[in-house]
Parts: structure tokens; sequence; C-alpha cells
């Protein structure tokens, strides 16, 4: 029988303070995965981590997460979530409490349409998937298993059935980007209610994949603007802020950027400025593509390490940005992905290498570690 809910539905974008709290918090609750994609941002292997989080500490956590306010959204990521036989308490468990609890799985044989309602019965709220190709060869070549497109594609269906809805995590670079037009098709297919676009930041096994260059990436933002004006689901990027530039100045001016995306995410937010992430053994960092720790939430740190920490107080800081994203108008509304910045500089701080944009005036350096032209 499905739970009653528990959580009326999002807190009012505008009236959350990203100092006090983020928007999105995101739980890799391990890092084991039966795949073995080559963007993989965990170098997830096939077995658990000894000490990741138990049960006992995963529900001490999501306790903690209740501390930031009512209604805190949790992404349970991975690896792969089902790879933990404790998946559905845990989500039984934040539901009850208030939480709005999301899940990111893996397309295996393991998500199986039981196992989503079972899911949905214990209050999940979003099924994310992820299809990095819009056709079996391109998908599976990708995550590195055969099947996993066809795989993918009926847990999405399965989600449909029982009324669950569906978010569709693609990944840009140089293999997939001319797979783009055709995935915005299969979004649509599949009736998701989001498409977020990852744009590849080189860690772990995604290191090894060639990003496509800063011109390239303007161009995909333009047709990305056009697909949200025109498409039934809503769009985001990931890793790529700069998408909110793009809008804003096809929009005339700064100030009138939307104030918030098609699902309710506040236009601003990125690593460590209403976003949080806690790895497998349970560390605080601003992203799980900027490894830079912020303490443990094992000594239940998870509330004072996001508010208070010197590294995510620096990331919330827009005028202490560095180079042209510090000098940008646009600063404010997007940012710029810290990952990426401190990915090819080890300064999370420094100019997103991907956002091709000199704002006027800038005469200084520019970011290192940029693509050269396609």
């Amino acid at each position: 029988m499905k739970r009653p809910p528990h959580v009326s539905g999002p807190p009012d974008p505008s009236s959350i303070d990203t100092s006090e709290r983020p928007f999105v918090l995101i739980w890799e609750v391990t890092q084991a995965c039966n795949l073995a994609c080559t963007h993989c941002r965990a170098n997830a292997q096939p077995k658990r981590h000894p000490d990741e989080l138990t049960t006992a500490e995963g529900k001490r956590l999501l306790d903690q997460a209740r501390e930031f306010g009512p209604g805190q959204l949790v992404v349970l990521s991975g690896g792969d979530p089902l790879t933990r036989p404790d998946l559905v308490e845990l989500v039984e468990y934040g539901t009850d409490h208030g939480l709005r609890m999301t899940l990111t799985p893996s397309g295996t044989a393991s998500l199986t349409p039981e196992i989503i309602s079972d899911l949905e019965d214990a209050g999940i709220r979003r099924l994310a998937l992820s299809i990095d190709g819009a056709s079996p060869d391109s998908h599976d070549t990708f995550r590195g298993e055969t099947g996993t497109f066809e795989q993918t594609v009926e847990a999405a269906k399965a989600a449909r059935d029982v009324g669950l809805p569906l978010q569709i995590n693609t990944t840009v670079c140089a293999q997939t980007v001319d797979e783009l037009p055709a995935l915005r098709d299969l979004v649509s297919e599949l009736g998701a209610v989001l498409w977020s676009v990852f744009f590849l930041v080189p860690v772990g096994r995604g290191r090894i994949l060639d990003p496509i260059s800063p011109d390239r990436a303007e161009e995909v933002m333009q047709w990305l603007s056009d697909v949200s004006d025109e498409a039934p689901f809503g769009v985001k990027t990931t890793e790529a802020p700069f998408y909110r530039r793009v809008s804003a100045q096809r929009r005339r001016d700064a100030s009138d950027a939307p104030a918030t995306d098609r699902i309710g995410r506040r236009n601003g937010i990125i690593a460590g400025d209403g976003f949080a992430f806690v790895s497998h053994v349970g560390e605080l960092y601003p992203s799980g593509f900027l490894p830079e720790s912020a303490g443990t939430v094992r000594d239940g740190g998870l509330v004072d390490g996001y508010r208070n920490s010197e590294l995510f107080q620096s990331l919330r800081d827009r005028d202490a940005l560095r180079g042209k994203c510090g000098a940008c108008e646009f600063r404010h509304i997007c940012g710029g992905s810290r990952s990426r910045a401190f990915a090819h500089t080890d300064d999370p701080l420094a100019s997103d290498p991907l956002c091709p944009y000199v704002p006027n005036g800038y005469d200084g350096p520019m970011p290192t570690g940029r693509a050269s032209s396609d």
C-alpha cells in the first residue's frame, strides 16, 4: 500500500537562503555499481566499500538534513543505490521525517517494475535515469554494458505507469553532443518532466573523455534555450551555469533572467551555494565533482559544515571569484562551474574554462585548460 504523503510540496524557492540551506542535498549512498561507464565521477566498483555509512548512520544523516528546514530535497545517488539492501527503508525513513526523497539509480536489470513500485510506495518523489545516447548502440557503448539502454527505457516506462515523475540525465562531451537532438525527442517520448544536461567535468573516469569546446558549448546552450521554450519538459544544466547567462542575454539584460527554472530551482545555484554532496563514507563536499572536504557528517557536522566552513562560505561569495568570472556582470545568476575550475586549476574560485564569454572591458588572464575550438 502506498504510504501517505508527509511533505506537501517544495518550499518556495524565493524563500530559501542558500547561506543557510542547500536547495539540493545529494547523498552518495554507495560507490558500488555493476556498470563501468566511461564518464563515472565515482570510479564505481562492483563491491560496496566497507566504510560506507551504515543504515543507522544514514538515518542520522537524514535527521541532520531535517535541520535545514521543511521539505529539504535529498537525492540518493551512487554508484548504484540499488546495491544497498536498505534503500527502500532509507526512502521510507526520509519520507516519514518530512524530506523530499528522490533517486538516481543505474539502468541495470535490478531496476525492475517491482522495485520501482516499492520505491514509489515508500514515498520517492522523483526517479532520475541517465540516457547518454539515443540508440542502444551509442548508449550502451558509453555505459560499458550491453542492454542498459533497453533496461533504462523499460524502467522509465515503469515509472510512468505508477505515476512517478521522471527526470532524464544526459552527459555532454565530444562523444555524445551530436546525439542531443535525438535525445530531446526521446525525453519527450518518455514523458519526462525534466531533462538535466550535464557538461563533462574531468574527474574520475571522465578524465579520459574529450570535452566539447567553449564555442560549441555556447551553441549548445543557445539550442537548449530554444528547447526549453518549446518542449513539454523542463531543461536544466549541471556544471554549466552559464546557461543562465545565455538565457539572460536572450532576454537582453541580466536583470531580466527568470527567478527560477521550470522545476523551482533558483537561478545562481552552484557547488557549495545551494548545493551540497555527502560521499559514501560521510565526507561533506560542495559537489561530487569538487572533492574538497568540509568535514564529516559522522560527527553531526552536516549543517555546520554547510553554513560555516570556510570552503562553503567562499563559494557563496560571488565577488571573491577570480579572473573573468569575477569580472562578469552575470556572476550572481551564473557563478561558473566551481567544479570545472577546480579540476583544471586546483582553485575552486578560478574562472570556468568552458564559458567563452568575455565581460566588456576585461583584459585580464583567460582561464587555463580551455579546449580548442571544434
